[in-house]
Parts: structure tokens; sequence; C-alpha cells
């Protein structure tokens, strides 16, 4: 059996997901911006309440199509409100839909992807962590881009969520060294 990283645990939704996404370098600009929604969603949740509720989001939030997104109106709001498929949290839905907003601002000046991986020089930090306890909670790093982010109109994006942001996206390799995914997203580049 392989060796993964100790948060994993044994619900097969998240061995999957950390075998197959979790780590792995990301540069599709939509895709980057449905992670850290989800991401802002999953504050004071467990990663495996958003996890379960992927799909559902999906589908309430157009596919995470930014442009639809950024259109939602107040009846959309309300809409997702009643949607027991994913968090309903007023904040939250308002918050994905400014990030929209906010993205397509981004996406037309530099691309939100070269903007993100901007911050690591395009390419993943690699952190040697021995055991899941060295893994920070978030960095001097995350903290800057999540003041960036805010400056920029984004909201439940705090250095603790940026990091793990960053963390899914493959921004850092944060696998521990024991772990057997560790290796394999190391020097993985664009």
């Amino acid at each position: 059996m392989c060796e993964r990283c100790t948060w994993v645990g044994n619900e097969s939704i998240y061995i999957k997901y950390h075998d197959e996404e979790w780590g792995v370098p990301e540069w599709d600009a939509r895709a980057l911006w449905e992670k850290l929604v989800l991401d802002g969603f999953q504050a004071g949740l467990s990663w495996l309440t958003i996890l379960k509720k992927r799909d559902g989001f999906r589908a309430a939030f157009a596919g995470f199509d930014p442009h639809r997104v950024a259109e939602f109106s107040e009846a959309d709001v309300e809409r997702l409100l009643g949607d027991a498929g994913i968090v309903r949290h007023r904040g939250k839905i308002n918050a994905a839909i400014k990030g929209a907003r906010a993205w397509q601002e981004i996406e037309a000046d530099i691309g939100f992807d070269s903007y993100l991986w901007g911050f690591v020089d395009g390419k993943p930090l690699q952190n040697n962590c021995k055991t899941s306890a060295d893994v920070p909670a978030f960095t001097d790093l995350s903290t800057q881009i999540s003041k960036d982010l805010k400056k920029r109109g984004f909201n439940f994006c705090g250095p603790t969520i940026v990091y793990a942001f960053m963390q899914a996206v493959g921004m850092v390799n944060d696998h521990t060294v024991t772990c057997y995914r560790h290796k394999q997203v190391q020097g993985r580049v664009r």
C-alpha cells in the first residue's frame, strides 16, 4: 500500500482527491477560480464537506463559469440560499459573485493564471515537510496574495484559505516527503 499524507484518512473521496488532484499544478484560469471559490466556501468547515458537495456547487454556479456567475442577480442569490446541494451562506455566495467580477478584470488584464502563478515565478514551490505537523497553516506569501486578492475585490480569501488554495492547485508542494505523491508532483511545470 502507498503511504499518503496523514490528513487523507480512509474516505474514498478524500483518497481520490489526494491521489489525483491535490498538489498537481493547475494553470487553467477557470479551474483556478473554481478552487479559490471552493476554498472560500470551506472556511469554518471541513474540506470533506466541500468535496461531497462539489457537484452541487458546479451545478449551482453554472459550471464555475466566471462570466456567467458575474451576471448573477439577487434572485440567483436567493435561489442559491435554498439549494441544499451547496453550503448556503449569503456572505460566501455574494463573495463568489463578486470574485467572478474581479476574476474577469484580472483575466482581461493579464490572465488569472499568470496573475496567480506570478507570485511563485511560474513554478511550484517545493517544500520537504517530514510530517503534516511541519506544514504551515499560512505563510508570508499566502498573506501577500490574500491582501492583493482582497484589494482586487475578492472576499473569503484570508491567508489560511489562500495557503490551502496554493496547496490544492500545486503552487506549493506540501505532500509530505514520505507520501508517494511528493515526488510525482515535484518538478511539474507548465
